[in-house]
């Protein structure tokens, strides 16, 4: 499969109150390419997580578009969307007495009928995103008794079990150690590479995220600055952020 491109071309993000609007960010262009791991970072209230929240649908573009694959969000039904994007979000699911393996069962919804009933084939999926992340000892194992890091990786093969393109998470790192850090950051870029994903995540670990990231994108005054992939380019670009915190 031809890894797919996650494109905004005028995208103003932020909020709606009637017929008032507040935006956070914008106008903003930038790709998110498929078969590479983007990590956006900036200050708290710079519009990270705005931006995630309106890629992924839950809030309305103020201006602008997003497309992917040619495909507008916009105007994209929610079953499509559903088969096109897939969010992790930090908050740990009400699903405390569920497995694993009946958690990441669940990415499988845009593609079951109305019972949820899984097929060979969808059964076949969700044991080989398990298997991706590297929780196959963990798949009978209840989500109350994950930790943070093992929570995340189930999320994340929820997500891969979803078999959309593009894949959104909100600080994944928050709350790990930084071992645990680490091992997720590779295993975020080892999915971006072999599966052609277009991965796009949000973070604080300006760190970590210069040093595992195929691109670097900062938030500033409500503006991408980005790397495009350029390491000469990163490196002024962390200078230059550095020197106005």
């Amino acid at each position: 499969m031809t890894p797919q491109q996650l494109t905004m071309e005028r995208l103003t993000v932020g909020y709606r109150n009637g017929r008032t609007a507040t935006a956070v960010a914008g106008p903003l262009n930038a790709t998110v390419a498929g078969g590479r791991l983007t990590c956006l970072t900036g200050r708290n209230g710079s519009g990270k997580s705005t931006l995630l929240r309106t890629i992924a649908g839950f809030l309305p573009a103020l201006s602008g578009t997003i497309t992917i694959g040619g495909d507008d969000l916009g105007t994209m039904a929610a079953a499509q969307r559903a088969r096109t994007i897939g969010v992790v979000t930090t908050q740990r699911p009400h699903a405390g007495l569920m497995t694993v393996v009946e958690m990441v069962s669940l990415g499988r919804s845009p593609y079951t009928n109305f019972w949820g009933s899984l097929k060979a084939t969808d059964r076949d999926i969700v044991g080989s995103a398990i298997a991706a992340v590297g929780i196959e000892r963990l798949a009978h194992r209840r989500i109350a008794e994950l930790s943070d890091g093992e929570l995340q990786k189930a999320m994340i093969a929820k997500t891969l079990a979803q078999q959309t393109p593009v894949i959104l998470l909100d600080e994944p790192t928050a709350f790990l150690d930084y071992p645990s850090k680490l091992d997720l950051m590779a295993t975020l870029a080892r999915l971006a590479h072999d599966d052609g994903k277009a991965v796009l995540m949000t973070t604080h670990d300006l760190d970590i995220a210069a040093d595992a990231a195929d691109s670097l994108w900062i938030m500033v005054e409500g503006q991408l600055l980005t790397d495009t992939g350029d390491a000469n380019r990163r490196t002024a670009l962390l200078r230059d952020y550095m020197d106005k915190r």
